[in-house]
């Protein structure tokens, strides 16, 4: 298996953001039981209870509740979970920007999410960083 990119400068250089169709949210749930898995997009256990990304229909549908509605970036290089500053120098380019990020790292991509209205400033954002 392999482990993905470490290099600071190859990650940027390559890491090229594609942003994927669709609004995304975050919502909460006590259980999983009553959502198909396959609709889920990420989650994440807490303590106070299980948080949720899901497409913004799906959401809908199971009358959950949200109040953030997001774009999602996906950059496509496979970075490695142990390569350092990625997320750091991503997170500061949009910060600079006025543009808050949500990250999820995976095994084999980060994923970004942002607030829907900066979805193309984001794109701007990140492919000025990668230049």
């Amino acid at each position: 298996m392999t482990t993905g990119e470490t290099n600071l400068n190859t990650l940027l250089k390559n890491m090229t953001p594609v942003l994927n169709d669709g609004d995304y949210v975050y919502c909460t749930t006590s259980s999983l039981s009553n959502i198909n898995t396959d609709a889920i997009i990420a989650f994440f256990k807490e303590q106070e209870a299980v948080t949720l990304i899901l497409k913004k229909e799906t959401a809908d549908r199971l009358n959950l509740e949200y109040s953030y509605i997001a774009a999602w970036i996906t950059l496509t290089i496979h970075s490695s979970l142990e390569a350092p500053g990625l997320t750091a120098a991503f997170a500061t380019a949009l910060a600079n920007e006025n543009i808050s990020c949500n990250v999820v790292a995976a095994y084999y991509h980060d994923h970004i999410f942002v607030a829907k209205k900066d979805a193309e400033r984001a794109m701007l954002t990140l492919r000025k960083l990668a230049e």
